[in-house]
């Protein structure tokens, strides 16, 4: 007698399959998820950090900081508003915009990095350089 051999997978290979790709699903998307979120941070960052740039350099041409984003040089472009970030993720504010002999500015995260970003939540520095956040995580992690 001739048997022949059929080859293929069995649904319990198959469901065993689904059931470890399901598995690495579940571990890997947040993990990513995360990674773009600290990735994004970094644009808020970067813009605070080129605005604190720039108000040094307004101080020293003016005698004063400035008081507005639009007085460092950031305009709104194309109904976009001024002192947004590139992506528009963040958005820039000095807070007090009433002093001219010292600065404190904010970035703070707009559409789905707002919702996303809870951690560290808005990202503020000052003139002598202190970093803060508003989020629930330590402030080490956000400025990292």
């Amino acid at each position: 007698m001739n048997r022949t051999k059929n080859s293929g997978f069995t649904l319990i290979e198959l469901m065993i399959a689904v059931m470890i790709i399901g598995i690495l699903a579940a571990i890997a998307i947040p993990s990513y998820q995360q990674y773009v979120t600290r990735s994004n941070r970094t644009e808020g960052m970067a813009l605070l950090q080129e605005a604190a740039a720039r108000q040094e350099r307004f101080m020293t041409q003016n005698n004063r900081y400035a008081t507005t984003v639009a007085e460092l040089g950031y305009a709104s472009v194309n109904g976009r508003p001024a002192g947004r970030s590139s992506s528009d993720l963040y958005q820039l504010a000095i807070v007090n915009s009433t002093s001219t002999v010292e600065y404190s500015m904010t970035v703070t995260p707009q559409g789905i990095q707002a919702s996303r970003d809870t951690e560290c939540g808005t990202l503020g520095l000052n003139h002598a350089g202190a970093k803060s956040k508003t989020g629930s995580g330590a402030l080490s992690d956000c400025w990292n």
